[in-house]
């Protein structure tokens, strides 16, 4: 026990009893050890203690540690942990243990925990909790608070009371426990239920969309409902957070050229970091192959006009800068909703002379640079250097509104086909707007320097 102890201190805190400190504290000691370690921590804790910190979500390797446990065990602590959890839980068990265990737990928990599973992964109802408080709305509020006072710690949230129809059994409102305390004992629930309708959702809906009602309406809970109206579950805060976490996370990773993963960093083997990386890597690498053809293509004006590639990546990087910009902003505003498919020409129009103004600032900034270099003697651009800035700043002009609107539109695109829009990787705009920047300045130059020097 004394690695247990070490693990639970806290400076301090002057104790090694791990039981004593909180559940997440708990969880960051166990997650710094392999899972057998980890396993005979949790099995070292009180049963309440113990269910608490299989319950939350930042646990790591939590299927390896309940294949640590001993079965029985495993299958006491997988039946008191909240019904959403225990779901997530056995939907990344391998066979023959998930059989095993599921086949250990009651029949009632077994049925919930199956019809959970049931439900498509990132929907609503996969995140749901079956633990609400539902009364009927014949109850008067006394009756409905000493119902709580009953089955409060069977419940993962009270703070919420759904009333439904005591003969259809569908919703009919929701009423917060605080207009409960206040309320009329004796008068009837409905009393102290708002005016205003409850908010609902279906179990197929995206789970972001319930993020999204909890966000808007500042809610604890929303109601998941079947087509009838019945009640299945509910979406808490919490669970809307645990989800927000992982959205972004993986959204950032895509964003960063990369397939999702699903583990802490340091616990990633070194063969699933590879698998992960090498896979966008290579198709970001094939893609920049297209530069250098690109560049191929102009190999005779290269040679005429050498001084035409001492800009080369400053004209490379605007555009994929410029490009990154916008589709981190439409990224963003599509999964919030703040626009959608059908306002992509409202974002083009707003794009377009974005991005001639961001070009024209670029090109004077660039005009001036080589101005003042050729005037200070610090590098002679040759005879014909106010040609080349004016090719350099007509150029970033057109290369920075292209990267705008490529960047600005790609999300859509990916979305209207039916593909995540994060998928819009940094990366992926950048190589896009290299091979066609090169194409632009080159274009670019010709029109401009034919004549001179080319």
């Amino acid at each position: 026990m004394q690695n247990a102890s070490e693990a639970g201190d806290k400076p301090g805190s002057g104790t090694g009893d791990l039981s004593l400190e909180r559940a997440p504290d708990i969880v960051e000691a166990m997650n710094a050890h392999e899972p057998d370690k980890a396993a005979a921590l949790l099995r070292s804790l009180p049963t309440e203690k113990a269910i608490e910190v299989l319950d939350l979500p930042g646990l790591a390797n939590t299927c390896e540690i309940i294949a640590e446990l001993p079965s029985e065990t495993a299958v006491a602590l997988l039946s008191a942990v909240s019904d959403d959890r225990a779901a997530d839980i056995f939907k990344e068990l391998v066979e023959p243990l998930r059989t095993t265990l599921l086949n250990g737990l009651n029949p009632e928990t077994r049925t919930v925990i199956l019809g959970l599973l049931a439900y498509p992964e990132r929907s609503a109802g996969s995140i749901m909790t079956t633990e609400f408080v539902s009364v009927p709305s014949t109850w008067t509020i006394a009756e409905v608070l000493h119902h709580i006072r009953m089955v409060e710690r069977t419940r993962e949230t009270v703070y919420s009371i759904f009333v439904v129809d005591p003969v259809t059994k569908t919703l009919i409102h929701a009423v917060p426990l605080r207009r409960l305390i206040s309320g009329d004992p004796h008068a009837n629930v409905l009393t102290a239920a708002p005016a205003r309708k409850p908010l609902m959702i279906a179990p197929e809906a995206d789970r972001m969309e319930a993020a999204r009602l909890i966000s808007r309406y500042d809610l604890l809970a929303v109601a998941v409902v079947d087509g009838p109206g019945h009640i299945l579950g509910i979406v808490t805060v919490d669970d809307v957070i645990d989800a927000i976490v992982q959205e972004s996370t993986e959204d950032a990773q895509k964003f960063g050229g990369m397939e999702a993963i699903d583990e802490p960093y340091l616990r990633i083997s070194f063969g699933e970091m590879i698998r992960k990386r090498a896979g966008w890597l290579c198709a970001l690498f094939l893609s920049e192959m297209l530069t250098a053809t690109a560049m191929q293509s102009y190999q005779s004006e290269l040679e005429k006009a050498i001084v035409l590639t001492l800009f080369i990546p400053l004209i490379m990087s605007s555009g994929g800068n410029s490009g990154s910009q916008a589709t981190s902003l439409l990224i963003r505003s599509l999964a919030l909703h703040e626009v959608r498919l059908r306002d992509w020409w409202r974002v083009a129009a707003r794009e377009l002379p974005t991005g001639i103004t961001l070009g024209s600032i670029l090109g004077a900034i660039g005009i001036v640079r080589i101005t003042l270099w050729q005037t200070l003697g610090l590098f002679d651009y040759g005879p014909h250097w106010e040609l080349v800035a004016l090719t350099v700043g007509a150029a970033l002009v057109g290369i920075v509104t292209f990267g705008s609107l490529s960047g600005s539109m790609l999300p859509f695109i990916l979305k209207r086909i039916g593909f995540d829009p994060a998928s819009a990787s940094a990366p992926f705009v950048a190589t896009l707007v290299d091979v066609t920047g090169l194409v632009i300045y080159f274009g670019v130059a010709a029109v401009i320097l034919r004549g001179t020097l080319l």
